[in-house]
C-alpha cells in the first residue's frame, strides 16, 4: 500500500535522514510535502526527485529562489509560516515534524489535527505545549511516535508493558563536547569547540544544546510529557559511547535496555515502519570488540540545565514554553558572541524567575495563541537579561 507522507524540516539532519530511507523505496510512498528554510538547493532537490506535491520555505523572501529551483517539475512552491502550516495540514498518513524549535508547534498541530501519525522529533513542541499536543492527538484519534533516538527507545521499551510497572525511566546522554573539560575552562570554550560532537552528527544548534546539556534538559521534560511518568521518576545518566539510548527500570528490579548505534535511522525507521520492523540500513554492533559500556552521574555544577528543567516542571502551567524560548534566546546569543557558554544557563534561569514572578499569562488556559504569546514575552525577557549581561 502507497503511504502518503509529508516531512517537516526536510532540510536538517532528521529531515535528510528520513529522506534517506524513504528515498530507497520510493513506490511505497507518495510525497505530499517537503519543507525547509533557506537551504533552497536542498529542498528543491529532494522535493523533485521524490515528486513531492508542494515545497515550502519558512523564508518568504526566498519563494522567488525556490520556484526558480523548481523551474520545469510539478512541484508547487510556496512560502512563509503560514505556508508551512498548510502544508502540514495537507492530508497524509504519516508526517515527520522535524522543524527545529518552536517553530515546530503550530504545524505539528495541523498535522495531527488531520488524523494521522505524527513522527515527532521536534521536542520543543511537547516542552512547551505537552498537555495541548496530547489533546490534539487524542481529539483527532492521531497517533504520535517519538523519533529523539531518546523517546523511541523508551516507547520500544514499553511494548507490552503496563505503565503502573514502572519504577523509573533512565535517558542517556553522551556528555557532548566539553564532558571530559575542567570546569573552570568552560567560560571561555569557543562557538567551533561546542559545535563538535564527539557521537552524533547534527545540525550546529543541537550540537551546542548537547553540549550545554539543555537538549537533554528538554527530553527530561519532553518525557515527564510524553509517558505521564513524575519528575522524580526520571534519572540522567552520562553514557560516552552513545549506544544505550535509554533504560526503563520496573517494579521487579528488571532493567529493560534499548542499545543501538547512535544512528538517528534507527528511530526514523521504527517510527516509520510502525507497528512492523523492517530491516534498516544502520551499523549492527559488535558487542565483544565494543567491550564495556561506561556510565557517570552528571555533574551538576558543569550540567546547570538538568536542574532548571525539574525547576521548570515544578512551576508548571506553561512554563516550559519559558524554559524553551529562554533556551533558545540564550543560545542565540551565545552564536551571536553576546554572551559565554556558561552564561546561557544564567539567562535561562532569570528569565524563568522572571516570568514565574510575573505570573498571570504563564497560567492562563493552554491554546496554541496562549503558547505562542507566552513564548513571545519570555523571548523579550530573556533578550533584555541577553542585555544587560552583555553590556
Amino acid at each position: 500500500m502507497v503511504r502518503k507522507v509529508s516531512i517537516l524540516g526536510a532540510t536538517g539532519s532528521i529531515g535528510q535522514n528520513t529522506i534517506d530511507l524513504i528515498a530507497r523505496a520510493p513506490d511505497s510512498y507518495d510525497v505530499v510535502a517537503l519543507t525547509g528554510a533557506s537551504n533552497i538547493a536542498q529542498l528543491a532537490k529532494d522535493a523533485i526527485a521524490l515528486r513531492a506535491d508542494v515545497a515550502v520555505t519558512a523564508h518568504d523572501h526566498l519563494l522567488d529562489e525556490l520556484r526558480a529551483a523548481l523551474a520545469g517539475s510539478d512541484v508547487q512552491a510556496a512560502a512563509g509560516t503560514a505556508a508551512v502550516t498548510e502544508a502540514a495540514s495537507r492530508p497524509a498518513d504519516w508526517t515527520m515534524s522535524a522543524i527545529v524549535g518552536a517553530a515546530g508547534l503550530a504545524p505539528g498541530i495541523a498535522a495531527l489535527e488531520q488524523g494521522g501519525t505524527l513522527a515527532l522529533a521536534n521536542k520543543e513542541s511537547l516542552v512547551c505545549a505537552g498537555q495541548l499536543v496530547l489533546e490534539t492527538a487524542r481529539q483527532n484519534n492521531s497517533r504520535i511516535l517519538p523519533v529523539d533516538s531518546e523517546h523511541s527507545a523508551i516507547f520500544q521499551a514499553l511494548i507490552g508493558e503496563e505503565m503502573s510497572a514502572v519504577e523509573r525511566i533512565i535517558i542517556t546522554a553522551s556528555g557532548g563536547a566539553f564532558r571530559d573539560w575542567p570546569i573552570e575552562d568552560l567560560a571561555h570554550a569557543t562557538l567551533d569547540q561546542a559545535s563538535s560532537h564527539p557521537n552524533w552528527a547534527m545540525g550546529q544548534r543541537i550540537t551546542v544544546d548537547s553540549a550545554s546539556m539543555f537538549n537533554k534538559a528538554m527530553e527530561i521534560i519532553e518525557t515527564h510529557e510524553f509517558f505521564d511518568v513524575t519528575p522524580d521518576q526520571i534519572e540522567v545518566l552520562v553514557h560516552p559511547q552513545s549506544m544505550i539510548h535509554a533504560l526503563v527500570g520496573f517494579n521487579d528490579g528488571a532493567l529493560m535496555a534499548h542499545v543501538g548505534p547512535p544512528d538517528m535511522r534507527h528511530a526514523i525507521g521504527f517510527a516509520l515502519h510502525h507497528p512492523q520492523r523492517q530491516p534498516l540500513p544502520v551499523e549492527r554492533l559488535d558487542l565483544a570488540a565494543i567491550g564495556q559500556f561506561e556510565f557517570r552521574a552528571p555533574d551538576a555544577r558543569r550540567w546547570p540545565a538538568l536542574r532548571l528543567a525539574r525547576e521548570t516542571m515544578q512551576y508548571g502551567g506553561m512554563m516550559g514554553a519559558v524554559f524553551n524560548a529562554a533556551k533558545e534566546s540564550a543560545l542565540d546569543g551565545f552564536i551571536a558572541g553576546q554572551i559565554g557558554f556558561t552564561q546561557m544557563a544564567d539567562v535561562v534561569e532569570d528569565t524563568l524567575s522572571h516570568m514565574n514572578d510575573a505570573g498571570g499569562p504563564v497560567h492562563a488556559a493552554m491554546t496554541l495563541d496562549n503558547v505562542l504569546q507566552v513564548d513571545h514575552l519570555a523571548r523579550k525577557a530573556a533578550q533584555a537579561v541577553i542585555r544587560k549581561r552583555a553590556g
